[in-house]
């Protein structure tokens, strides 16, 4: 198996005036290909701040992350951006779908800011939005679309660019128990098809189990959970 991420030695401060709040330190994480990853931990653990840093969407305060093979704090923004967008698929709580634009469009949104021409792009976004069942709402705003079917548009634009890693925020806590396992299920079912690599941010223990490696963010540390004990 080949690397995606690593993180080495990773650590975060916040500072505000004389006081300093540390979220993490010494932080050591990797994630290989193809490899599914839970990061569980209480509210305020730091979880959401650490998927950001290794999404690079935030910056520690020491250590380095790697995106295969790339030091990130080596590169420039516009290429830090480039690296993101080809490697990382993101999938938040919220599905953060433009309103204005349809699925379709919206799932081919990173492919048009990657250069893709638009037919190549709406192609592409076709053949995922039938794969998570929304053939028939290709031309819906997110308006139109239910929570469950918003959030499975977010999954389609995270993979439509066959991306190395998808990093997910809570992707599944803002859906009922029962859409929340099917999106849950979506997922994992890319995941193994794609070989895409899966880190998930979640409160929910149930669904995190179901993933190969759970991982615990608790006092500033990170370390890994037997299955069984989760």
């Amino acid at each position: 198996m080949s690397e995606v991420i690593r993180a080495d030695a990773l650590s975060k401060t916040y500072s505000e005036g004389k006081l300093n709040t540390r979220v993490f330190e010494g932080l050591d994480f990797k994630v290989e290909a193809g490899e599914s990853v839970a990061i569980v931990g209480a509210s305020g653990a730091g979880k959401s701040t650490l998927l950001h840093i290794l999404g690079g969407l935030d910056v520690p305060s020491a250590g380095e992350v790697y995106v295969q093979g790339q030091k990130m704090s080596a590169l420039a923004d516009a290429a830090r951006g480039v690296l993101r967008n080809k490697a990382l698929g993101f999938i938040y709580q919220f599905h953060h779908l433009l309103p204005e634009f349809t699925a379709l469009e919206n799932v081919m949104l990173p492919q048009m800011l990657g250069g893709v021409d638009k037919q190549r792009a709406a192609d592409a976004a076709k053949v995922l939005l039938e794969q998570v069942g929304l053939g028939a709402r290709l031309e819906h705003k997110p308006g139109e679309l239910s929570g469950g079917e918003r959030q499975r548009a977010a999954v389609a634009r995270a993979l439509v660019n066959s991306p190395a890693c998808v990093l997910g925020d809570e992707p599944t806590g803002n859906l009922d128990d029962r859409t929340a396992d099917t999106v849950f299920n979506l997922m994992l079912d890319l995941n193994r098809a794609q070989k895409t690599s899966l880190v998930l941010v979640t409160h929910n223990r149930k669904l995190a189990k179901r993933l190969g490696r759970v991982l615990e963010l608790t006092n500033g540390k990170l370390k890994e959970v037997a299955l069984d004990e989760v």
